[in-house]
C-alpha cells in the first residue's frame, strides 16, 4: 500500500522474501526499514490491484455478513482474499491474459483493499443497523446508510495515520495477524507447490460448503439418513430420566432444545478457526443453557415456548451481561496499552519528525491527512447522525473525539493482543451515551457504531502497514488502497442486508439468530427504560451472568497456570447462551478436528486448517447468500 518514488529501484528482487526489519540495538529502526528491506521500485498499488481487492472484498463482506447474523462474528479476510488473489492471477499468467507475474507487495496491496470491503460488517456496524432495527422498527434509505458506513470507516482509517509509525515503525507491535498475512505472503509467492496446495484445499472446502448449502435448503434428508448414528442425535445419554431434573426436557426431543447435530460445514468451519478452549466451552455452555437453565425457566412459566426465539428472548440478558462485564474487564486489564494510547494521542500535534530530515517523509503517510480527513469527514458525520437518526448534534460532535481516543485504544490494543475490542468499546460508549441522551436509543445504538467503525477500521489498517512494513511495501499507497475497499464494502453490504432483513422479524429466530444483534439491542433497551423493567426473572439471570463473567476473566487471569487449560473461556460461554445450541456443537465439532490435526498431524494441520475452514465457511455462506436471493427475486420458490 505504501509506493516508492518514481525514480527507485527494487532493493530486492520482488520474488524474494525480505528480511524482516531487525536493527541492531540503538539504531534507528525506520533507516534500518529504508536501507534494508523497503522495495522502492516494486509494483504495489497497480490498477489491477484495486479492482482485485474490491471485487473480492466484495464477496468477502457478502460471505461475513451471513456468517455474522448466524454466529455473531465475521471471518478473516486479508489472508483468504491473497490466496484467492494469487490463484486467480497465477491462472491468468497461465493463460497468458498478463504479462508479468502478480507480486508480492501487488497482493500485499490488494489485501489492504479487500479488508476494508471485507470487514465492513465489523465494528458494530451490523450489530448496530439491526438492532436500531429491531428496536425501532425502521432504517433510513438504502443510499444514506451506505454513505454512512463509508464516512465512519473512512474516518478510521485516517485515524490509524498519527499513531502508525509509533506503533508499527518504532514500537514494532507484533500485529500477529499482519504477520501472518506477510508470511502467508511469502509462502505462496515463493515456493509454488505450497500455494497450490493451499489454493486447491479452499477451493476443494468451498465448493463442498456450497453443495452442502443447497443440500440443506432442499431439506434433503441425505444428510440426516447417511450421518453416523453418533451425529444424528448427540448427547443421546441426556435423554435418560435419572439425570434429567425436569420434566419438560424429557417430554420433547433433544432437537426441539437444539441440541441436535447441524449439518452445517459453515459451522464448523468457523469452529476449526477457533481455539479448542473457545470450542469446548461453547459446548457447555450450550449444554448448561439448552439441557437444563431453559428448561428449568419453561417449568416455571418465565420462558413461554420452546422456540429459540423465545428462548433467546430470556437467556439474552444472561449472555448479554456475561459478554459485557467479561469484554469490559478484560479491556480493563489492559490499562497500560489504554495509558500508552493516550500519552501518544496527547503528543498528536507535536511535530516530532520535521519533514526535511525525515528519512521516510516522500512514502510515509503526510501527518497532515489526518486532521484534512476528520476536518472534511467530520461534519458530515455529524449531520448525518442530527439527519438519520436524530441524534443531537452536541452529542454527534461529542462522538467524535471520543471516536478518535477509542480508535486509537482499539489500535494498540490489538497490536498487542490481536483482539480488536470492539466488543467492549461498543458498551462503554453505549453507556456513556445512556447517560448523556437518556431514552435515546438511536443515539445510545449508532453513536457506538460509530466509535466501534472508527476503532475496527484504523486497527484494520494498522494490521495492513504490518504486513506492508515487513514485506517493504508503502503504507501511503495501502492507505489509498483502503480508501478504495471503504468504497466497495459500503456499496455491497447495505443492499445485501436489505434483502436478507426485509424486517425485524426475521432476527433472533432459527435462521439468522443473529447474537450480537439482539446483544446491542438488549444494552440499548436495558439503558433507555432502565433494568426495573425487566421481569425480576431475567434481572436475576443479568446479574448471575454478569458475575459469571467477571468470575471466569478473573480465574483466566490468576489460576495457575496447570489450570488455565481447565477454565472456560468467557467470550465462548457467553457467545454459546445467545446462539442455538446445535450451532455450539458444530462449532466445537470443527474446534475438536482442528485441535485433533495439531496434536498429532501437525504439518498436516499447518497446511490444512485455515484453508479447509475458510472454504467451508465461504462456500456455503455464499451459497447460502446465493439460495436467498434467487428466492428474493422469485427464481426458486420461497
Amino acid at each position: 500500500m505504501t509506493q516508492p518514488a518514481a525514480n527507485e529501484t527494487p532493493r530486492h528482487d520482488p520474488h524474494d522474501a525480505p528480511p524482516v526489519a531487525a536493527p541492531a540495538e540503538g539504531q534507528d529502526p525506520e533507516r534500518y526499514w529504508l536501507e534494508n528491506v523497503y522495495q522502492g521500485g516494486a509494483r504495489q498499488l497497480t490498477p489491477r490491484a484495486i479492482v482485485a481487492g474490491m471485487l473480492i472484498g466484495m464477496v468477502m463482506c457478502l460471505s461475513n455478513l451471513y456468517i455474522i447474523l448466524k454466529t455473531g462474528w465475521s471471518m478473516g479476510v486479508t489472508v483468504t482474499a491473497c490466496i484467492l488473489a494469487f490463484s486467480f492471477f497465477n491462472l491468468m499468467r497461465q493463460l497468458r491474459v498478463f504479462r508479468e507475474d502478480f507480486s508480492p507487495l501487488e497482493n500485499n496491496a490488494m489485501g489492504s483493499v479487500a479488508s476494508a470491503a471485507g470487514y465492513m460488517t465489523g465494528g458494530g456496524n451490523m450489530a448496530a443497523v439491526p438492532a436500531l432495527l429491531v428496536l425501532t422498527g425502521t432504517l433510513p434509505g438504502t443510499g444514506w446508510l451506505v454513505l454512512w458506513f463509508a464516512v465512519i470507516a473512512a474516518l478510521g482509517v485516517f485515524a490509524a495515520i498519527p499513531i502508525k509509525r509509533q506503533l508499527v515503525n518504532i514500537e514494532a507491535l507484533p500485529f500477529p495477524s499482519g504477520i501472518a498475512t506477510a508470511e502467508t505472503i511469502k509462502a505462496l509467492h515463493g515456493h509454488g507447490e505450497v500455494a497450490r496446495q493451499k489454493s486447491r484445499l479452499l477451493g476443494i472446502a468451498g465448493l463442498i460448503g456450497a453443495i452442502v448449502a443447497v443440500l440443506r435448503d432442499a431439506k434433503s434428508a441425505w444428510l440426516n439418513t447417511h450421518a453416523p448414528e453418533f451425529l444424528r442425535l448427540p448427547l443421546p445419554i441426556m435423554e435418560k430420566k435419572s439425570i434429567l431434573p425436569w420434566a419438560t426436557l424429557r417430554d420433547r426431543p433433544l432437537k426441539d432444545w437444539g441440541l441436535a447435530f447441524e449439518p452445517s460445514l459453515l459451522l464448523i468451519g468457523g469452529g476449526m478457526l477457533m481455539t479448542w478452549k473457545t470450542g469446548w466451552s461453547m459446548l457447555l455452555g450450550a449444554v448448561l443453557t439448552y439441557g437444563f437453565l431453559a428448561p428449568a425457566m419453561v417449568d416455571q412459566g418465565f420462558i413461554t415456548a420452546v422456540t429459540q426465539k423465545a428462548i433467546n428472548t430470556w437467556m439474552l440478558w444472561t449472555g448479554a451481561a456475561l459478554l459485557v462485564t467479561s469484554g469490559v474487564l478484560s479491556f480493563a486489564f489492559q490499562w497500560r496499552s489504554v495509558a500508552r494510547s493516550l500519552q501518544a494521542l496527547s503528543g498528536l500535534f507535536r511535530k516530532k519528525h520535521e519533514a526535511t530530515q525525515d528519512p521516510l517523509a516522500a512514502i510515509e503517510v503526510p501527518p497532515s491527512w489526518f486532521p484534512m480527513g476528520f476536518a472534511i469527514l467530520g461534519p458530515v458525520a455529524v449531520a448525518l447522525m442530527a439527519y438519520l437518526f436524530q441524534i443531537p448534534v452536541w452529542a454527534g460532535v461529542l462522538a467524535l473525539p471520543l471516536a478518535v481516543v477509542m480508535g486509537f485504544i482499539a489500535a494498540r490494543v490489538t497490536g498487542e493482543t490481536d483482539t480488536t475490542p470492539t466488543k467492549a468499546l461498543g458498551p462503554v460508549t453505549q453507556l456513556i451515551y445512556g447517560g448523556l441522551a437518556p431514552g435515546n436509543v438511536a443515539a445510545n445504538v449508532m453513536s457506538a457504531n460509530a466509535t466501534g467503525g472508527v476503532g475496527l477500521h484504523a486497527a484494520d489498517l494498522l494490521i495492513d502497514l504490518k504486513s506492508g512494513w515487513l514485506l517493504g511495501g508503502n503504507p501511503r499507497q495501502q492507505l489509498i488502497g483502503q480508501l478504495f475497499g471503504v468504497v466497495a464494502g459500503a456499496a455491497i453490504v447495505v443492499p445485501a442486508f436489505n434483502l436478507l432483513v426485509p424486517d425485524a422479524q426475521v432476527l433472533g429466530g432459527e435462521e439468522f439468530p443473529a447474537p450480537g444483534v439482539m446483544v446491542w439491542a438488549g444494552v440499548s433497551k436495558m439503558l433507555s427504560v432502565g433494568l426495573e423493567a425487566l421481569h425480576p426473572s431475567a434481572r436475576m439471570g443479568a446479574l448471575c451472568g454478569g458475575l459469571l463473567g467477571i468470575a471466569l476473566v478473573l480465574l483466566d487471569r490468576w489460576a495457575p497456570k496447570a489450570a488455565k487449560p481447565y477454565i472456560p473461556s468467557a467470550a465462548g460461554f457467553g457467545l454459546a447462551i445467545v446462539i442455538p445450541g446445535s450451532s455450539s456443537i458444530s462449532f466445537c465439532i470443527g474446534a475438536g478436528i482442528a485441535e485433533y490435526l495439531r496434536r498429532r498431524k501437525p504439518k498436516v494441520a499447518e497446511a490444512a486448517v485455515f484453508p479447509v475452514g475458510s472454504g467451508f465457511l465461504a462456500g456455503e455462506s455464499l451459497m447460502g447468500i446465493f439460495i436467498l436471493m434467487l428466492k428474493a427475486f422469485n427464481f426458486m420458490p420461497k
